[in-house]
């Protein structure tokens, strides 16, 4: 084994892009590193742990001397399912207090935005682990991404679910990534060997070996889990997904939910 240290989430949502580095044609080459949490990618970029890392997509104006890897992305054009706020049934205009899924970053950077941005509020925010019936026991909204938050059904067990792409673009126009690959500065030679692109392809080619693999541990059917993973999901950032990538970090300054306002550089 040898190259550069990768990192990754082992959400569903990131499956594609990791498959061929755990069954495919990249098995065995690299080292990589799974964790529940995107934020842990995001630790071990920054410290220098990982070369490169699947990383929430706030993370590129926090860590010094990262770059973007082109092309690839966790992201969605419509809507995105795995990202919402959940109420006990009350508007988001009605909303006083959130508690944040701790799991992520770049999702919460946007509950916030959404609030003050969109919706002239700033309710109390408080972070938590995601568990929807707990989060809601003393708050009136409730941020979830990812595996936990597609288990969640509209108007089941009394929630209301707003999907926060489709909120996103409601007042935007454009799509929005969540996740990219970033790549330290100083690893940039041996990242840009890897070609990321051609990785996510072959992950989609294999998509019901990977439907297969998450399924028993999902609440969604088979055809519910193939029509998120292929037509939710976009794993390919278009001209609408960079131009709210670009938005969001701009709001984001704006909402002094970042330090400084980066330009994108790729690798």
């Amino acid at each position: 084994m040898s190259g550069p240290r990768i990192s990754a989430s082992s959400y569903s949502n990131t499956a594609p892009l990791i498959w061929a580095f755990l069954y495919g044609s990249q098995r065995g080459k690299y080292e990589i590193i799974l964790d529940n949490a995107p934020a842990r990618s995001a630790e071990l970029l920054a410290q220098s742990r990982v070369d490169c890392a699947l990383v929430p997509v706030i993370e590129y104006q926090r860590i010094d001397d990262v770059l973007l890897v082109p092309e690839v992305c966790v992201g969605a054009r419509t809507s995105v399912r795995s990202v919402c706020l959940i109420t006990n049934g009350c508007d988001l205009e009605s909303v006083s207090s959130v508690a944040l899924d701790e799991s992520s970053k770049t999702s919460v950077a946007l509950t916030k935005i959404v609030f003050r941005e969109f919706l002239g509020k700033e309710p109390q925010f408080t972070s938590a682990k995601p568990d929807a019936s707990a989060m809601l026991r003393s708050n009136d909204c409730a941020l979830l991404i990812g595996d936990p938050a597609l288990s969640i059904v509209d108007g089941e067990n009394g929630f209301r679910k707003f999907d926060l792409v489709e909120v996103w673009r409601k007042f935007t126009g454009f799509g929005f990534v969540f996740a990219m690959w970033m790549a330290r500065r100083t690893s940039a030679e041996t990242v840009r060997m890897i070609d990321f692109a051609e990785i996510r392809n072959e992950g989609i080619d294999h998509l019901p070996e990977i439907i297969a693999n998450y399924e028993p541990h999902l609440s969604l059917g088979h055809e519910e889990f193939e029509k998120y993973l292929s037509q939710n999901i976009s794993y390919e950032i278009d001209a609408a997904m960079q131009n709210g990538l670009e938005l969001f970090y701009e709001l984001s300054k704006k909402h002094n939910l970042i330090p400084k306002l980066k330009p994108l550089k790729f690798l």
